[in-house]
C-alpha cells in the first residue's frame, strides 16, 4: 500500500510536470493564434474598405445614383467629421471613433479617414464585421485533446514504471514470509512446550517468564502470517461469541508480556455480550491491537480496556499510554511501521482492516504522539 502511495506520487509529479511542459506552448500558441485571426480580420476588413472607396472613385457624377457596395458579412457606413452618420449600413452603436482597427467583444470595425469634401462630404469610413475565434478554438481544442490523450497515457506508463520496483519488492517480502513460515511452526511448538513442562516441575521464575511472553510473542506474529497466507482460500464460519468472556481469555494471554514492561491492563467490561463472527478473524483483530498496545506503551504504564453496550452496538476501547501514532492514515497499511527499530512486519494492523472492513466493525482511533493512543472498535449487537 505505502508503496502504491509512493508510486502514485512520483507518477503525479512527472505526469504534471509533462502536463506544463505541454500546455504552456499550447496556450502561448493560443494567443498566437488570436492574434493572427485578428490581423488576418483587420486586413479583410482594409480589403473591403478599399473596395468601397475604389467604388467611390469610380462614380460618375452624371449618373443617376450611387450604388453603395454591400456586402454579406460586412457592414460599412459614411459619417461626416463629427461621426454622424451620412449613409450607413452598420446596426451596432460605435464607441470609439478613431482612426485604427478596433475591437469590441466580438465586434470588429475599422475607421478609415477620407480626404475632406471628396466622398459626399464624409470625412470617414467604417467597415465592420463579426469577429469570430470558433476556427482557433476548433484547433486548439483538438490539440488540446490529443495532449490529455498523451498524458493519460504517459500517467498510466509513469505509474506502471515506478510501481514496479515496490511490486516486486513486496512480492519478495510476501514470498519471504511464505518461505518463513515453514520454518518457524516447529521450533515455536518445541519452545512452547518446554517452557511449560519446565513451569510444571520447577517454581517459575522471571527468565522463564519471559522466555513465555516472548514466545507469544512470535506466536502472535507467526499467526498473522499463517492468517495472511491462508485467509483467501479459506472458508471462516461465524459463530456467536461471548465478547466479554473471549476478550477475558486474550487478555490473560497477554498479561506475561505486559508484564515484562510492567504494564497494568485495567478492565472494565460489561458481561454477557455477544457477537456474531469468526473466532479466528476475532481473535486477529483482539491481539493485534493487544499486542501493539502493549509495544507501543511506556514501561510501568497501563492498559485501559473498556467494553459496554449501548444503543444496540457494542464499544471495545483498548487504550495505552505511549509513544502514540504520527500518521494515524497510514497505520494500517500493509508493511507500515512508524517505529523500525520495534520489531514486526507491519502487518498485523493490516489484517485487522480487511477484518474489519469485510465485518463491517467501525474503528475509530484517536491517538497523540508521546501521549497515548486509543482503538474503538465498534461492533454490531447480537440480542440474546
Amino acid at each position: 500500500m505505502k508503496g502504491n502511495q509512493y508510486s502514485a506520487k512520483y507518477a503525479l509529479i512527472y505526469t504534471s510536470l509533462v502536463s506544463i511542459i505541454l500546455l504552456t506552448p499550447l496556450f502561448f500558441y493560443f494567443i498566437y493564434m488570436k492574434n493572427i485571426h485578428s490581423i488576418e480580420n483587420e486586413l479583410l476588413l482594409k480589403e473591403k474598405s478599399l473596395l468601397i472607396i475604389k467604388a467611390m472613385q469610380e462614380y460618375n457624377q452624371h449618373e443617376e445614383y450611387f450604388e453603395y457596395p454591400r456586402f454579406k458579412t460586412f457592414e460599412s457606413g459614411l459619417y461626416d467629421e463629427k461621426f454622424k452618420p451620412i449613409f450607413s449600413l452598420i446596426d451596432y452603436k460605435i464607441h470609439y471613433f478613431k482612426d485604427g482597427y478596433h475591437v469590441e467583444d466580438n465586434d470588429a470595425y475599422l475607421i478609415v479617414k477620407l480626404p475632406k469634401d471628396r466622398y459626399f462630404g464624409a470625412s470617414y469610413l467604417i467597415v465592420k464585421n463579426k469577429l469570430s475565434f470558433a476556427s482557433v478554438y476548433e484547433k486548439v481544442l483538438y490539440i488540446l485533446f490529443s495532449i490529455v490523450i498523451l498524458i493519460f497515457t504517459l500517467s498510466i506508463f509513469f505509474l506502471q514504471s515506478f510501481a514496479k520496483p515496490f511490486q516486486r519488492m513486496n512480492k519478495q517480502l510476501d514470498n519471504f514470509i511464505k518461505d518463513s513460515m515453514h520454518e518457524i511452526n516447529t521450533p515455536l511448538s518445541i519452545i512452547n512446550v518446554n517452557i511449560d513442562l519446565y513451569n510444571r516441575k520447577h517454581q517459575p521464575n522471571k527468565y522463564m517468564q519471559r522466555m513465555k511472553a516472548a514466545s507469544k510473542v512470535l506466536s502472535n506474529i507467526y499467526n498473522d502470517m499463517d492468517y495472511l497466507i491462508k485467509h483467501e482460500r479459506l472458508e471462516y464460519k461465524k459463530q456467536n461469541i461471548n465478547l466479554d468472556k473471549f476478550l477475558k481469555e486474550r487478555i490473560e494471554y497477554f498479561s506475561e508480556v505486559a508484564l515484562m514492561k510492567n504494564i497494568v491492563i485495567n478492565l472494565n467490561i460489561q458481561e454477557s455480550l455477544l457477537v456474531y463472527m469468526n473466532p479466528k478473524q476475532l481473535q486477529r483483530v483482539i491481539d493485534n491491537t493487544l499486542s501493539n498496545a502493549i509495544k507501543y506503551s511506556y514501561e510501568n504504564s497501563k492498559i485501559d480496556v473498556n467494553l459496554h453496550k449501548e444503543d444496540e452496538k457494542l464499544y471495545l476501547s483498548i487504550k495505552d499510554y505511549g509513544v502514540g501514532i504520527e500518521n494515524v492514515e497510514s497505520i494500517l497499511s500493509r508493511y507500515y511501521r512508524e517505529n523500525i527499530n520495534k520489531g514486526g512486519f507491519g502487518i498485523g494492523l493490516s489484517i485487522v482492516k480487511s477484518i474489519i472492513d469485510k465485518e463491517n466493525i467501525q474503528l475509530i482511533i484517536n491517538s497523540t504522539p508521546k501521549v497515548g493512543s486509543e482503538f474503538l472498535y465498534v461492533f454490531a449487537s447480537i440480542n440474546k
